[in-house]
Order: structure tokens, then sequence, then C-alpha cells
């Protein structure tokens, strides 16, 4: 018994003074010519104890034992004060060191309840030999529904009521009959905690959540066949590791880009060209510089830590050892003071753009897209060390209520006109290689890299990092997502 031991959690709450007084009280009540006819017979105290009192107590153990399980379950100073270590900590502490004395994540807290009710409940669906969980696809194509549930990130699906131009849902529900209800995804944690409830069909998932919902059961195989659009699809974007699994995919590619470096031109002189812009401790820019609020960040960390300091071996940084991650998380913590803020709305990150509160920092391009739209001087820039990105995948969820409209919904959003739209007013290049000759803009493809395969060399997507080393290592364990998502808010926190 001691410290981070299951001995310690364990046996001092085996007995306390309410199983005393309840087991008490309960032999009270035997009747008293019970012991007294043992006696006469010649039974031992012992004997009396083990052979009549004891059997006689059973519906008494198991009311106490029901009343201390359900205390214990809830408990949270006992194990706060007997466990120091993640291995060892029971869910009530470990989702409150998600919990920050000054900042909540309440997106990550979500993510880790829904894990948690997840892993405590049973599924409809069983696990295959792999772990992985057996899923039906749809074997064919009926009647719509009348509607479809999107949780989709901001500008993916468009309706015209931010820009009359900017429009391919009404065309769709008009074709379709599927009407589109749409909830705006403001991270991957909370698009898995939305897809979880089973009350959306489709997701426009990143690579850093793709996984979870696949290996969580919350999303099914996807029948290729019953979309035509998906032959048009890039090939280098299909069966990807982020969205397949075993040689079955369970997604259709949606488009991709890179994470840039967004600067203020009229003020951030000269231009960068290194991540370095946003690490370096004597910048000149110390408050004004702005970061992704999302554990998956701390790939970004990596990736330069991979080009500046190649003496701690990172090959992919979503496969990080103990002392890799260790070296991110320290990148991460000198970088705090710099820092003006962690954005999540993409809308409030071009608010700052424009009030000069932020100058410099990560960003996506539909950011800078809305901020020059609005007159500011912004630019952004994919650095030399390369950059982290994302490969989209539209999912369908396990649940779904609503099949035939999420499909027909996948193969709309794929098909050269929407996705030509789509990847146009976002800002990323398409992945229907038929949409290039649809953007209004005809030199669309060739600014974001459409059919540059170099281009794509030294853009990391997201992905879903496990502990089981994602570059191939075997001899060593990677840290997994769980992990990084409790560090990212211990930091966030501090």
């Amino acid at each position: 018994i001691g410290l981070d031991t299951y001995g310690g959690l364990i046996i001092p709450m085996t007995v306390s003074p309410l199983g005393v007084f309840m087991m008490r009280q309960f032999i009270e009540t035997l009747p008293k010519g019970l012991y007294e006819a043992a006696r006469i017979d010649g039974a031992s105290e012992w004997r009396i104890f083990t052979r009549i009192v004891l059997p006689l107590m059973k519906p008494a153990i198991v009311v106490l034992g029901i009343f201390v399980f359900m205390m214990q379950w809830a408990n949270f100073l006992w194990p706060l004060v007997i466990t120091t270590k993640d291995e060892t900590r029971v869910l009530t502490v470990g989702i409150a060191t998600l919990q920050g004395q000054f900042v909540t994540n309440w997106g990550v807290i979500a993510a880790a309840m829904a894990l948690v009710l997840s892993g405590c409940s049973s599924s409809k669906n069983a696990a295959s030999d792999n772990g992985l969980p057996k899923v039906e696809m749809l074997k064919s194509l009926g009647q719509g529904e009348g509607q479809v549930n999107i949780v989709a990130w901001a500008g993916y699906v468009e309706n015209g009521s931010t820009d009359p131009k900017v429009d391919w849902v009404t065309g769709f529900e008009k074709e379709t009959g599927c009407k589109v209800n749409v909830k705006i995804g403001a991270s991957s944690d909370e698009m898995v905690s939305l897809m979880k409830t089973g009350e959306y069909d489709v997701v426009s998932a990143s690579g850093d959540a793709s996984l979870r919902l696949i290996y969580g059961g919350d999303v099914a195989p996807v029948n290729t066949d019953l979309i035509p659009n998906y032959a048009d699809i890039f090939a280098n974007l299909k069966m990807q590791p982020w969205n397949s699994v075993n040689g079955v995919a369970y997604g259709v590619p949606h488009g991709r880009g890179a994470n840039l470096l967004a600067y203020r031109t009229d003020i951030v002189k000269p231009a960068p060209t290194s991540w370095g812009a946003v690490f370096d401790a004597n910048s000149p820019y110390k408050g004004k510089i702005t970061a992704y609020d999302s554990p998956i960040y701390i790939a970004d960390a990596a990736l330069y830590l991979m080009k500046t300091k190649p003496e701690l071996g990172i090959k992919y940084p979503y496969a990080l050892d103990q002392t890799q991650f260790d070296a991110a998380i320290a990148l991460l913590k000198e970088q705090k003071p710099l820092i003006s803020e962690y954005w999540g709305d993409y809308l409030k990150h071009v608010a700052s753009l424009k009030s000069g509160s932020t100058v410099l920092g990560t960003t996506w391009q539909v950011n800078i897209n809305l901020a020059k739209s609005e007159g500011v001087k912004v630019e952004g820039i994919k650095p030399v060390e390369g950059s982290t990105g994302w490969s989209d995948t539209w999912m369908i969820s396990s649940k779904s209520k609503n099949p035939n409209c999420a499909y027909m919904w996948m193969n709309h959003i794929v098909s050269p006109q929407a996705n030509a739209g789509v990847a146009e007013w976002f800002g990323e290049a398409p992945s229907n290689a038929k949409s290039c000759d649809l953007t209004a803009d005809k030199n669309h493809c060739a600014t974001f890299h459409a059919n540059d395969d170099a281009y794509w060399n030294d853009v990391y997507y997201w992905n879903t990092a496990t502990e089981n080393c994602l570059d191939g290592r075997t001899d060593v364990k990677c840290v997994p997502y769980s992990e990084w998502a409790t560090a990212w808010s211990s930091l966030r926190n501090s």
C-alpha cells in the first residue's frame, strides 16, 4: 500500500464507519435465541459467527457493497491524495486535471467525457480481432429521407447566407429533397463529441479526428460505388492512413491545405520565412503572436524541432516518444509569454488581425481571405520548414438516421462544381481533379498547388497520435493523443 498503487486506492476504502454501524445494527436485530441455542450445543463464538450470523448477514452485505461502490465510484478527494501519475488516476481525478484555475477548455473535457461514456457503455458494434468495430456499409441507395444533419468546418457548407454568390446547398436541396441542417464545429475534439451523440449524419473530419471516429465505431465504411464522383478524386488523396483502414475506405476526400504563417504586411518587417518567428523569445512582436488552440498544435512545435534540432530524431510530427514529446511541450511553454491569444474561432482570429491585437501566427487561408476582404493588409506563407496541414474527409455516422441523404450529400459536395466552389471560398486545393476547370479564378489550382505533388512533400497532414508509433518505430512507445490533450490543457491553464 502506498502512493500510486491500487492497494492504496482500494484497501483503505473497504472499511468505513458507515459499514461498521450498518453491520452492527443488522446483527442487533438477530434473535438472541439463536446464540443461546448454539452455545448450549457447544459452539464456539467463532463458529456461531461463521455458521449462523454471517450467512444471515448476506443481504446486508450486498446492500453495503452497493453503497460503498456508489460512494467510491464518485470519490474524488482520496484518489487525488493517493495518486500522482496518469496511469493510476481514476476517472474523476483524470477529468478534473483538464480544468484549470483560470481557463477551462470545455471542448477537451466534453471529448474526455464522451470517451469515458463510450468506453463504459455497451456498443451495438462488436469489435473485430484487431480492435476495429464491425460496422456495416450501405449496400444500395434508396429514396432520400428529407433531411441530412451535418457537422462541418466553417466555410464547407454555404447556402448563400454568408454571401449570396456562395451557395452550393440550395441546388442540392432542390435536386434531392434533402434539407441540409449544419452545425459548425469549432475543433476536431468538438466534432468527435458531436458525432458520438448519434444526432448527426455526416462530418467533415480532419486527420486528428478521423481515426478516433473509426476506432470508436462512430462512423461507417463508405461504399464508394454509391458515390459516382469518387472516381474523379485525386489518387493521392484516396485510401490514406487517415481515411482508410485495412484497405477499406471510411470517407470521401474533401480537399487539402497547409496551415500557414500569417503576418500583417504593414507591421511585420521584414517578412518572415520561418516558423522561428513565432518561437523567438526575443521577438519584437511579443504579446501579438497567435497560435491555434488545439492539442494538434503540439505537432507544429514538433515540426519546427524536427527541422532545427535533428539530434532529437523526430521523423514524423505525430509520432513522438516521451523525450521528443517533452521537448515539444518545453518549446510551447517557452512560446507562451509571446502569445496574445490562442484562437479556435476563425472569426475572432480575423477580428484580432484587423484590430492589430495579433500580427503574426498560425492561420488558415480562409482567415486570410476574410481579413483581406475587410481591408486588412495580411499575407500567409508556408515557411521553409514546411507545415502541418489538413486533408479533410467526409464521413458518415454509423448511427445515421438519414443514410440515403448522407450519401447524396457526399456525392454532391465532391462533384466538380461544388468542390470548386468550396475550394475557392475556403482557400484550399480541391479534391476533385475536374474542379480545376470550373473555378472562377483560373489560377486557383496553381495557386493552391492542386496538381503539384512536390509541394505537399513537406506538408504533414493532421493525424491521430497513437501509442504504436506512426513512423514505424517498434522499439519505443509513442505518446498517444489522449496525453496530447492532457498536456495541452495543462499548458493552456498554467
